[in-house]
């Protein structure tokens, strides 16, 4: 899924509840098949060992509410969990710019 810089919950969610989208379909679409339409399969797209994994945890089961994917818990982005705060409190790490 390509959409709007900033907008990928809400176009997950419309893929979902509107057009009838299976959830756990859109969020693979998401990653993995977002990963091997750019030919980066091989740095990004899955959690596996050797690959860049920028991760979310979410308040909610998107399987059951896809709406869940608006209520992000904490972002992981190279190995860095940062929390709900305002991005120009975000600090850098090791090159890692939030």
């Amino acid at each position: 899924m390509v959409g709007a810089h900033g907008r990928n919950a809400e176009e997950l969610i419309d893929g979902v509840r509107d057009a009838g989208q299976n959830p756990m379909a859109a969020m693979v679409s998401a990653n993995s098949l977002a990963a091997q339409s750019m030919n980066l399969q091989d740095e990004i797209g899955s959690i596996a060992s050797g690959l860049q994994a920028d991760i979310i945890a979410l308040d909610g089961n998107p399987l059951e509410d896809i709406a869940s994917v608006r209520r992000v818990a904490f972002v992981m982005k190279g190995g860095v969990v940062y929390k709900n705060v305002a991005s120009h409190q975000i600090p850098r790490y090791a090159g890692v710019t939030p």
